[in-house]
């Protein structure tokens, strides 16, 4: 469970949380949704350090974030694996071996072993076909899964994913969906998705919708879509579907 109480954060004059309090229960898979510049990615990024916040509280599975070092950071970061937007592979490596190699570096598995458990994360993802393949050979989707599998064969119990389904192709964006609800339905891992997309919303738990840095929504995806605040119902209106 995370738990987010007055969180608030700002760059130079500019504040961009303004005290956001939610909560994403265990093994569920909870949508943070907003315009841009909404702070969704801000918010985001505070549960593994990357961004610290000005004010507020913090609390993974029973413990504050909020004042952890960078050594204290490192082990969230063993529970919390994020996903960025892009990809971030390692262009001269096979998939793999992109998957195999954080692998070596955490575990201190040897080659094999890692190949084993990098090729067992890769067919979770449906991937495991293009493993021998450089991140230049494939799409943008198979690329996105791969960096799933990535996250995944290091056992986070937490998945943060930033806009999963940006530059996917709709067919592509509706597998990473599935791929998102299967990982939390098949290993129990929470998962917090920053997205723009209403399809995909639809396959969440629950949706947090910011507005100028506050929570103006929180509820189910059936709530969303019918809800009678003004602002929720323009944003969605306006068809951000990606």
């Amino acid at each position: 469970m995370i738990v987010f109480t007055d969180v608030a954060k700002g760059f130079g004059e500019k504040p961009v949380l303004r005290g956001v309090s939610l909560t994403v229960r265990a093994g569920t898979v909870h949508f943070v949704l907003g315009e841009s510049g909404a702070g969704k990615s801000v918010l985001v990024k505070q549960v593994v350090g990357l961004v610290r916040p000005d004010a507020g509280s913090i609390v993974l599975d029973g413990q504050e974030l909020v004042g952890l070092d960078e050594r204290g950071f490192r082990a969230v970061r063993e529970r919390c694996q994020l996903i960025f937007q892009a990809a971030t592979l390692f262009d001269g490596l096979t998939l793999l071996e992109n998957v195999a190699m954080p692998l070596r570096r955490r575990f201190g598995l040897s080659h094999v072993e890692a190949r084993a458990r990098a090729r067992a994360a890769l067919e979770r993802v449906h991937a495991v076909e293009q493993g021998e393949r450089l991140p230049a050979e494939v799409g943008s989707g198979v690329k996105k899964r791969v960096a799933v599998a990535r996250a995944l064969a290091l056992a986070p119990r937490v998945l943060l994913y930033d806009e999963p389904t940006t530059s996917l192709d709709p067919v592509a964006a509706r597998r990473t969906d599935r791929l998102i609800r299967d990982t939390a339905d098949g290993l129990g891992i929470t998962s917090v998705v920053v997205s723009h997309d209403l399809v995909s919303v639809r396959t969440g738990d629950r949706v947090t919708f910011l507005h100028e840095g506050r929570v103006r929504f929180d509820g189910t995806p059936h709530e969303l879509f019918g809800s009678d605040d003004a602002v929720v119902r323009r944003f969605v209106a306006a068809g951000h579907a990606g």
